[in-house]
């Protein structure tokens, strides 16, 4: 394992956004969905995200997630992914990283 530095952690840029919008990524090599995430002053971001295994997309509506914000845009089959959508590899799939109380979209981890 590679440590990194404090200075390393507040390189990234990681909010709260809501989930608006969630679709089947029909064009993804692995199961994904299309996100569309509110984040408040930044606006609503795009990203694809491999989180099938526990999620269907009408539950997705309305989920406060947690998103790394400044990392490049990344092209990923026909769809550019602007945002990270963090989550934990689990027994299952991933499982998102959420607030557990409802906060303002844009509110930064700190």
């Amino acid at each position: 394992m590679e440590l990194a530095t404090f200075d390393d952690f507040l390189k990234l840029d990681i909010r709260v956004g809501t989930i608006v919008e969630a679709r089947v990524f029909e064009k993804a090599r692995r199961p994904a969905y299309q996100l569309k995430v509110d984040l408040g002053e930044l606006g609503v971001k795009r990203s694809s995200a491999q989180i099938t295994d526990h999620y269907k997309p009408e539950d997705l509506i309305g989920k406060q997630v947690l998103a790394v914000v400044n990392f490049p845009p990344r092209q990923i089959a026909n769809f550019m992914s602007e945002i990270l959508v963090l989550g934990t590899y689990s027994e299952g799939g991933v499982v998102l990283i959420t607030p557990d109380k409802p906060v303002a979209n844009g509110d930064k981890l700190g």
